[in-house]
Formats: structure tokens, sequence, C-alpha cells
């Protein structure tokens, strides 16, 4: 039940690192990073999802509600560094038809 998120902007590109479960408790921790850069207009934030082993329809809603922000202000949100699994409920759900999907890991740690 461990999220880590690290947050680093690199020529204008807000990234998120995220490493962990995502789930009804950790959940809020992202909304809580991921909706303010969303706000910023014309701002690009990628998510990057290659630390993170699980993910619920808990986590798949803040993605929502990012995406949302993003429609609303001007801002772009990107996903990347989909892990297997994580990926199948994105496409079970319809969701990677929503969102721009980056299959390659640019951000994040190394």
């Amino acid at each position: 039940m461990n999220l880590e998120i690290e947050h680093k902007e690199v020529n204008g590109i807000q990234t998120l690192a995220v490493t962990g479960e995502i789930d009804a408790y950790t959940a809020s921790q992202l909304r809580k990073q991921l909706l303010p850069l969303t706000e910023e207009q014309g701002a690009v934030v990628t998510v990057d999802l290659s630390g993170v082993d699980y993910m619920d329809s808990t986590g798949l809603g803040v993605f929502v509600a990012g995406l949302k922000s993003t429609k609303k202000h001007g801002s772009r949100l990107v996903i990347q560094g989909l892990t297997p699994r994580v990926e199948r409920l994105f496409n079970i759900t319809g969701l990677s038809e929503k969102f721009e999907m980056d299959r390659e890991v640019k951000g994040g740690t190394t």
C-alpha cells in the first residue's frame, strides 16, 4: 500500500514518476500532485507508471479527473511507461483510447 511520487520539471515538462500501488488508499496522494499540474494553461504533464505494478479503479479515476482538467485548462496529460498489467487495465476499460500514451519511458528515475 505504499506509493512514491517523484516530481521533476525538465524543459518545461512536468513529470511525475510513480512507484508502488495506486489504489483506494494511495490514489489521493497522486490526485493531490497531478491535478494542480494539469490546471496550468498550456502545461505538458507526463506520468511515468513504469514503477507501478498494481492500479485499481480508484487510480483510473484520478487519471480521468486529470484528463478532464486538461480539457478545461488547455493542458496535456501523457501517460508513459505502462507495465503490461496496468496497460491491460487501460485497455479493458477503453481508456487507452482517451489518453495520450507513450509506451517508451522517457522520464522518471534512473
